[in-house]
């Protein structure tokens, strides 16, 4: 799955409707909030990640060498810490758990 797909099934599970107002290799996706547009990047955004995973009620467990994000019982993903970058994989766990709440919705 892309990063695309990634997104766009995780602002599905948020209910976050997103607008694409580029090509598809020029993204970042944008979400208009109030009187305003701004990016909703929650694979590169700390805060967009945190308020995803606190909306959706996402667990986070963190490992020296992963990080375990789970919804319920039967949905959860590992994703392992490269070159140290901790917030980049728990960023990555929470999108990818969110996808597949979006994936089940219908």
């Amino acid at each position: 799955m892309t990063d695309r797909e990634l997104i766009e099934l995780a602002a599905k599970a948020a209910g976050i409707d997103l607008v694409w107002d580029c090509p598809p290799t020029d993204w970042p996706p944008m979400v208009y909030d109030g009187d305003i547009y701004h990016q909703w990047i929650p694979l590169d955004d700390d805060g967009d990640a945190l308020r995803l995973a606190v909306k959706l009620s996402i667990d986070l467990n963190f490992c020296s060498y992963d990080v375990e994000a789970a919804h319920g019982s039967n949905m959860h993903t590992k994703v392992f810490i490269e070159h140290g970058d901790i917030y980049a994989a728990t960023r990555r766990a929470i999108v990818r758990v969110a996808a597949e709440i979006g994936r089940a919705m219908p």
